[in-house]
């Protein structure tokens, strides 16, 4: 069974600390982003070398944010564009500031629980999908 949750932050909120409690609030085992939009004052990635971030405060546009979630964590990628349409992207972080609003929709997977444990090989605690009894 699946369900829809609708959201939307407000100017200041943190995009990342909200979908947290969100899914801690709700006790949502699994779950992923089906949409959002909407626009930040402060963006913060981790870029792909894993070591460098991206530290911006100024004005982009949520082009896309992709991701799983549960109460046991979350996995988020996110892409903004400047003002003059240039797209960034990377590991969401914390303290990505909303500017205006971020509509947000997500979509439970009452079936699933995700977990995350760490794994040596990748360095980092890594997704475990467990599919439950109905």
């Amino acid at each position: 069974m699946t369900k829809f949750h609708c959201l939307r932050l407000l100017p200041t909120q943190d995009l990342k600390l909200e979908l947290e409690q969100f899914m801690q609030a709700q006790k949502i085992k699994a779950a992923a982003i089906v949409t959002c939009v909407g626009s930040l004052a402060k963006l913060h990635l981790r870029l792909a070398s894993a070591k460098d971030f991206l530290v911006r405060t100024e004005l982009f546009e949520i082009v896309s944010l992709v991701g799983t979630l549960s109460c046991h964590g979350l996995h988020l990628h996110l892409s903004a564009a400047d003002t003059y349409g240039r797209v960034v992207g990377g590991h969401l972080m914390v303290d990505n500031l909303i500017h205006t609003t971020a509509e947000i929709v997500l979509i439970e997977l009452s079936d699933y629980e995700f977990t995350r444990e760490f794994e040596a090989q990748t360095g980092y605690k890594e997704l475990q999908i467990k599919e439950l009894s109905l």
